[in-house]
């Protein structure tokens, strides 16, 4: 590797060492610099270099960082230039990944690179003040970089020798390749870490990430088999004795949690009274989404689709990367019932691709911040209130006619380190809990505002005549620091979750309500890839063969989820092979029909998903 670096053998190097210190000195550091890159970039990732790292994964992760140094060195061609351009670069991007760790609770993933313009819209809500990780990364960075001015600046460009430079380049290229399109990592049983990388490393989990960014095509797939797949689940006609509501509302709040799911909260109040007190024409319970922390898109892609993100690469954004103009979706469904389909999200437009999504979803109308007229704000975002209110407005513009209208709410949106305005603190922690997670006051305030705008939102269509229903549910848990959710569910520090206890971090309210009569049901666990499916056979709207599909599978399976499984019999599992045949078999027919549904689509599969006839 020298000799192919720097053109010179042994005796050589010798030499210089003897005759031209400077010389040497600069290689020296140069070939130091991927170990001092490397021990920065974990400071930022929060690992422990002598605990995390097993001996394979470091040597996996020294040779991104010699590639790195390298290929700035074949682009430069003077070392000093090349090892500062490497390792300024990599702590850049090293600490992009220590704030998603910070505020999302999980490493940066190659989907949120094409989700910047989403992350820079709210980038003003997060504190990013330089915590003590960020300032002993920086103290290594400007320790290297130290090292490099004292060593002497090469007066011209320095070549590599032709065959030496040749053999580098055949080598980078030739083990990139390899990484990312042989089976290489899978051979080796190498996968990538999906909430943190404290195993892997930080760039070499986000390669590997990288790796597995691709949608591979289920076992068994074939167009034949899928025909006669699809043959088994007919659409299904509406129930003719089941209200049909004119007005149905979905609302997906934004970081909506009922935190009493854990015994060990330590509150003064109820933060959620009137969710709790919810009985009546009410269909409530726990829904499971794909995602903790953040990732909104990820619950709204399931929702509307019906579709699994588990069957997707890790921390992939559908909306971004996936979603075209076939993908099956409950909003064409109700367009094609009579319904006047309203998208609402009182925020801006460019988050998660929504605009040409909910093209894609035929949605009839779009509607953002910039369309709410009376923006009342808690904190920097508009409140529920506000929201609801524009709610109001779109149901009595529709004057008796059909109305859907899916709407995510901003609110809640993290982080909980925002002032106080227009928002009093009525919920409060006791001194321990509170100590480990500070800004969780501010999320317990929000909720009990989320919760009085749901009093106010439920008490208006009570008094509405059309027959309406109300869908309700948050899209994730909050972004919380770990050692506070450990506190209050009982998790020692360090400990691995149990399936349970896993799912219970997913876990989240839901409800569906009418103002008409409905036989009620308590204690409900679905995940959120089955409720658009639930809604519309309680609505009593036809359902076509894959909302028929759906509505089967989960009475067998009520949650699919990358979070883990839940059977019919209360069954927890995070692994299939914990499963009976049966059950996997129906998650294989999922994944190929999830696979059709977003990446193979045809005229005549198209009928099975949205044909309602």
């Amino acid at each position: 590797m020298y000799r192919l670096l720097f053109g010179k053998d042994f005796p050589q190097l010798w030499e210089d060492m003897c005759h031209k210190p400077g010389c040497f000195l600069s290689r020296l550091v140069f070939l130091l610099g991927p170990w001092f890159t490397f021990w920065s970039v974990e400071l930022l990732n929060k690992s422990e270099l002598l605990k995390d790292f097993e001996s394979w994964q470091l040597l996996f992760n020294m040779v991104w960082y010699y590639i790195i140094f390298a290929a700035w060195r074949l682009v430069l061609g003077r070392l000093r230039r090349a090892a500062v351009a490497a390792s300024v670069s990599c702590f850049a991007f090293g600490l992009v990944n220590h704030y998603v760790l910070r505020f999302r609770g999980r490493i940066l993933f190659p989907a949120d690179i094409s989700g910047w313009r989403t992350a820079a819209n709210v980038l003003d809500g997060f504190d990013l003040t330089a915590d003590l990780w960020v300032k002993q990364a920086a103290i290594v960075l400007v320790a290297y970089l130290f090292f490099v001015a004292v060593c002497p600046a090469q007066k011209k460009r320095e070549k590599l020798p032709r065959m030496g430079g040749a053999i580098l380049t055949i080598s980078i290229v030739t083990y990139t390749l390899a990484f990312f399109f042989t089976n290489m990592l899978p051979a080796l049983n190498i996968y990538t870490q999906q909430w943190n990388t404290q195993k892997n490393g930080f760039l070499f989990n986000f390669s590997i990430a990288l790796r597995y960014s691709r949608v591979e095509k289920p076992q068994d797939y074939s167009r034949h088999a899928l025909a006669e797949l699809m043959e088994q689940f007919p659409s299904v006609e509406g129930d003719t004795k089941a209200v049909r509501p004119t007005n149905l509302i979905v609302v997906m709040n934004e970081a909506f949690a009922d935190m009493t799911v854990y015994d060990g909260l330590e509150v003064s109040e109820d933060p959620t009274p009137f969710l709790h007190s919810m009985d009546e024409d009410t269909v409530r319970g726990w829904l499971i989404p794909p995602v903790t922390g953040g990732g909104t898109a990820a619950t709204e892609f399931e929702f509307l689709t019906g579709l699994s993100n588990g069957f997707l690469p890790p921390h992939c954004v559908a909306y971004q990367l996936y979603v075209k103009e076939t993908v099956p979706a409950l909003s064409k469904m109700m367009g094609e019932l009579g319904y006047e389909t309203t998208a609402f999200h009182p925020y801006r437009a460019s988050g998660w691709n929504r605009p040409v999504v909910y093209d894609y979803m035929e949605f009839d109308v779009q509607l953002y911040e910039t369309d709410v007229t009376d923006k009342e704000r808690v904190r920097n975002y508009i409140s529920d209130r506000c929201n609801y209110e524009k709610v109001f407005s779109l149901t009595e513009q529709a004057g008796g006619d059909p109305a859907f209208i899916f709407n995510v709410t901003m609110q809640n949106h993290s982080g909980y380190a925002q002032g106080w305005r227009n928002l009093t603190p009525w919920v409060t922690l006791s001194g321990e809990q509170d100590k480990l997670d500070p800004d969780a006051r501010q999320y317990f305030a929000l909720m009990r505002e989320s919760d009085d705008a749901l009093r106010g939102l439920i008490e208006y269509y009570e008094q509405v005549e059309e027959p309406t229903m109300v869908v309700f549910f948050g899209d994730h848990q909050p972004s919380l620091k770990r050692e506070f959710l450990n506190a209050i569910s009982g998790v020692e520090e360090g400990a691995k979750l149990t399936a349970e206890q896993n799912l219970q971090r997913y876990a989240v309210p839901f409800f569906i309500w009418t103002n008409y009569d409905i036989p009620e049901q308590r204690d409900v666990v679905l995940s959120s890839n089955f409720l658009g499916a639930k809604v519309a056979q309680m609505a009593g709207l036809p359902q076509s063969g894959w909302m028929n599909f759906l509505s089967q599978l989960s009475e067998i399976m009520p949650v699919v989820s990358p979070a883990g499984y839940v059977t019919a019999d209360g069954q927890i599992t995070a692994d299939t092979a914990d499963l009976p045949p049966e059950q996997r078999q129906w998650l294989l027919w999922y994944e190929q029909l999830c696979y059709c549904g977003l990446r193979d689509m045809s005229e005549e599969t198209k009928m099975f998903f949205d044909c309602i006839e």
